[in-house]
């Protein structure tokens, strides 16, 4: 099979010829750029400076022969944009604080306090108060407050402003963004045989780490996580509008995007917001059903009624409770499959594919990025993938990668470890 079959296969819910695998498709299955450089070198391959696909996590732009050695099967079609607000690049020389030197965008703005902590600028604009943050020795950035005034919780529900203080977060894609989309995905799709995931996204109906606005100059209205948590409870109206114009703004970009790419793309990248803690759901059921589920299950009934798409979606965490909700409302591919949250609740890879696996493609779930995969030893990782992929890749319905992310600081000897036990052969 070519990549794009294999992952057509398996999406929908037939055996391939092996077991599919995505490294750096999307934004949470991709790999730290220290990680990256280092594991180049493991593989001897050339040493240079490398891009960063994606700023705010750190991961690096993963190139051909890294993904033709590990055997990848995915490419993402991403979008021009950071979510820091400037355009990605890749044109200024910058190097983490171990000395990895990577390629920024060229409106990357930064100062490094007394501390050591980085502070960037949204839209590389210094006129702003930054708005992402990395610690000194990190790996990557966290949002940050920064906010010209803060919000009063005391205010009367009916003085609120939903609209006004989220209109800068949402807009609809322009001309040239839609150029953009209709000449790559007809570059990726003519130019290789990998399967094509749509980086869209805009649906990440109240994601922590958007909320707070790391892409505005000038963030307004309920933008701490704790107040924004809060205002599920004390403002639902006020959520229920920003999540209503937000679906309104997705549903005319869908549009434009299907207009660009046609079924060129074979997985379209919905939303990351995070549902889940290491123990339960950030929020009860009934609340998810009530501000969250119709909102998602507008955007999912379009997407399947229009195109071939299958939808990803991302919550890390224990979901076990919002399982049914997700499968109702039209989840295709779940990701990053947490059992190190999920299997202390009675949710188990075994049970996980027997109870859901007619109804999720499983995308991730490969081994723990927590533990396992930085900290075991390459014959652990050995064990617990081929573990994972015996019982998860069974009868298809399966997309191998690591439980969200890899890290800073996994050791090489262990990625080589967990690639080779899927394929079946050696790196190296």
């Amino acid at each position: 099979m070519t990549s794009r079959e294999r992952i057509i296969t398996a999406i929908n819910h037939k055996q391939p010829d092996r077991c599919p695998i995505d490294l750096g498709s999307n934004g949470q299955t991709g790999m730290n750029v220290s990680t990256l450089y280092k594991f180049r070198k493991a593989l001897c391959f050339d040493e240079y400076r490398l891009n960063v696909q994606e700023p705010f996590q750190m991961l690096g732009e993963i190139e051909e022969d890294v993904r033709c050695a590990v055997g990848g099967d995915v490419i993402g079609l991403w979008n021009t944009d950071s979510m820091i607000g400037y355009k990605n690049d890749n044109k200024k020389k910058w190097q983490l604080s171990d000395g990895t030197p990577v390629f920024m965008g060229s409106k990357f703005e930064y100062d490094v306090t007394e501390k050591g902590h980085t502070l960037v600028y949204p839209q590389g604009e210094r006129c702003a108060k930054p708005s992402v943050c990395m610690p000194p020795g990190g790996s990557f950035f966290d949002s940050i407050d920064h906010f010209d005034e803060p919000f009063n919780m005391d205010i009367g529900e009916d003085d609120l402003t939903p609209l006004e203080d989220f209109k800068n977060d949402y807009s609809v894609a322009t001309d040239e963004e839609a150029r953009y989309w209709e000449q790559k995905s007809h570059e990726l799709y003519e130019g290789t045989d990998y399967a094509i995931m749509g980086v869209l996204g805009g649906a990440g109906l109240g994601d922590v780490a958007l909320v707070p606005g790391p892409s505005l100059t000038h963030p307004k209205g309920i933008r701490t996580i704790e107040e924004w948590l809060l205002a599920h409870v004390l403002f639902p109206d006020y959520i229920d509008e920003v999540f209503t114009y937000q679906t309104d703004i997705m549903l005319k970009n869908l549009e434009i995007y299907k207009q660009a790419v046609d079924n060129r793309i074979q997985v379209i990248w919905v939303s990351g917001t995070d549902f889940g803690t290491q123990n339960g759901t950030m929020i009860s059921v009934d609340m998810f059903k009530k501000l969250y589920k119709p909102h998602y299950r507008i955007i999912n009934d379009w997407i399947h009624q229009n195109t071939e798409w299958k939808t990803f979606y991302h919550s890390c965490g224990c979901i076990n409770d919002l399982l049914d909700d997700f499968a109702d409302m039209g989840v295709d591919c779940l990701n990053p499959v947490q059992f190190s949250a999920m299997e202390p609740k009675g949710m188990s890879p075994a049970v996980l594919k027997e109870k859901y696996g007619d109804k999720f493609v499983f995308w991730g779930g490969g081994v723990d990025t927590q533990k396992t995969l930085p900290f075991g030893t390459p014959d652990d990782v050995r064990r617990e993938v081929r573990e994972r992929v015996d019982i998860l890749n069974r009868n298809g319905g399966y997309v191998f990668s690591s439980i969200h992310n890899i890290v800073a600081e996994v050791p090489s000897e262990n990625l080589i470890a967990m690639y080779e036990t899927v394929l079946g052969k050696k790196l190296v």
